[in-house]
């Protein structure tokens, strides 16, 4: 099956909340991890993300540096990779930064299920991928991209596209900075959230490095979907 190469890459605190109970998101590494998941937004086809992150952070999912930028134009490419939003009721505003803010295609991958008056808005903003009924079928939309030419995706997505990226099989490697606090509460998304596996399906990783970094410590992980 033809897949792109997928990451995760995310920071959580010591306790595993990658925001606060609120969906507040904090700041949990330093700037030697912001320049590091910089570079790795600059060397990626693609970077994709789910509409709770969206709508919490509003973020613009662009590249920082200029220089990375640069680089990037004069191999031929956009500034920015292509930027997705997984959102399968179309609820992506209109006004959001990752419309707003940079250069580069964008990409909203919608259900049968969205209405179609928003699809419509959405289309005047970005290529809209429609797959799936009630959710956005990952797997299909994986396929896709791959035809398109994506063959590096990285995920910055919240805890819900986590685990719906994970529990298909579609994640490669996961890459965690782990920071020196702790956020509690019950609530409160960690890193995977979801319905959970059972005891037999639990996803196994290999630990691939393991790095002290700014005031805490980033393992990379490859992910095991062969057992």
């Amino acid at each position: 099956m033809d897949m792109p190469f997928t990451f995760i890459n995310s920071a959580m605190s010591a306790d595993g909340k990658i925001s606060t109970k609120e969906r507040k998101q904090v700041r949990i590494s330093g700037d030697v991890d912001f320049d590091r998941m910089d570079d790795l937004r600059a060397t990626s086809d693609a970077v994709m993300v789910g509409i709770g992150t969206i709508l919490a952070d509003d973020s613009s999912l662009t590249v920082k540096s200029e220089a990375r930028r640069s680089s990037r134009k004069s191999k031929g490419y956009d500034e920015n990779p292509i930027r997705i939003v997984i959102d399968s009721k179309a609820r992506t505003p209109l006004d959001a930064d990752i419309f707003i803010k940079g250069e580069g295609k964008r990409i909203i991958a919608v259900s049968g299920s969205a209405p179609a008056d928003k699809v419509e808005m959405l289309q005047q903003k970005a290529l809209v991928i429609k797959t799936g009924y009630e959710q956005v079928d990952l797997c299909a939309l994986m396929k896709e991209l791959s035809s398109m030419g994506i063959r590096r995706l990285m995920v910055e997505g919240g805890a819900t596209l986590n685990w719906a990226m994970l529990s298909s099989g579609l994640v490669d490697e996961v890459y965690s900075f782990v920071g020196n606090l702790l956020i509690g509460g019950t609530s409160a998304p960690t890193l995977v959230g979801g319905v959970g596996f059972v005891e037999n399906d639990i996803l196994p990783l290999k630990l691939m490095s393991l790095e002290k970094m700014d005031e805490g410590v980033l393992l990379k992980w490859a992910v095991i979907n062969d057992v």
